[in-house]
């Protein structure tokens, strides 16, 4: 018969207790190495993010699926906003042409008091809240009547005259959101004996003042018919476009001067 098989030695308590001791000290030591190289990458790129943190698209990626793939996240800026200047567009027989005398720009028919809303969010810039037109003297600053004037989000500036009246929160300076109440529609300015319309202008930013630019430089039709049927086309190409066919910020004024 075979002898008994001899079991090895359990080996003491106190030599577990040593091996556990270096396997956590080994452990101790790498996940310090870890943090440290960790911290050191992400001093040394700290620039890099802040750089990547401002620009339109921003990727991050590393957290890994329970599939072991890893994921990836994206964040985008997203495009201006754009609604209709005129509301509620059904309600108030909204009608406009494409084609506008001496410069560009279009004239929004509707009923009186319809709502001349931000097209887009942004800030006010200029406001008229008094009709100072005189068919005497017919200057071209006063022409529009009651206006507001704003700069929007996309860059480009927004501009609706002949008002019934600015809303009481609009001035200079006024946050506004896509939709927002600015006024209220009529014929004040030149467009007294002419039937009620708000007269819709888009153009690049200038000082306050330069009504020439300020009343348009850009046709504004092709954008409000995106913006009626829902669309969101922007005009902000159009008018940068325009201003380097300009060459300059403040042209002479060419028409009504």
């Amino acid at each position: 018969m075979p002898g008994p098989r001899c079991r090895p030695p359990a080996p003491p308590a106190r030599a577990l207790l040593a091996v556990a001791a270096v396997a956590l000290g080994l452990a101790t030591t790498a996940c310090s190495e870890r943090a440290h190289g960790g911290a050191a990458a992400s001093g040394s790129s700290g620039t890099a993010s802040a750089t990547s943190s401002s620009s339109p698209v921003t990727a991050s990626s590393g957290a890994a699926t329970s599939s072991g793939a890893v994921a990836t996240s994206t964040t985008a800026r997203q495009p201006a906003r754009h609604v209709f200047p005129v509301q509620p567009v059904a309600g108030c027989g909204v009608h406009y042409g494409h084609f506008h005398h001496d410069y560009p720009a279009t004239d929004i028919f509707s009923r009186k008091g319809c709502r001349f809303v931000a097209p887009t969010s942004g800030v006010v810039t200029e406001v008229s809240r008094t009709d100072r037109w005189d068919p005497a003297t017919n200057r071209g600053a006063d022409r529009g009547g009651r206006s507001v004037a704003m700069l929007g989000d996309d860059g480009v500036r927004y501009y609706g005259s002949h008002l019934e009246r600015v809303d009481e929160g609009i001035g200079p300076g006024t946050r506004v959101r896509a939709g927002q109440l600015l006024g209220f529609i009529d014929n004040s300015g030149d467009a007294r004996s002419t039937p009620t319309h708000l007269h819709f202008g888009i153009s690049w930013p200038t000082r306050d003042g330069i009504w020439w630019v300020r009343r348009g430089t850009v046709y504004p039709w092709p954008f409000l018919d995106s913006w009626r049927a829902g669309g969101n086309s922007s005009p902000a190409a159009a008018v940068r476009a325009a201003l380097a066919r300009t060459g300059t910020g403040v042209p002479p004024c060419q028409s009504g001067c």
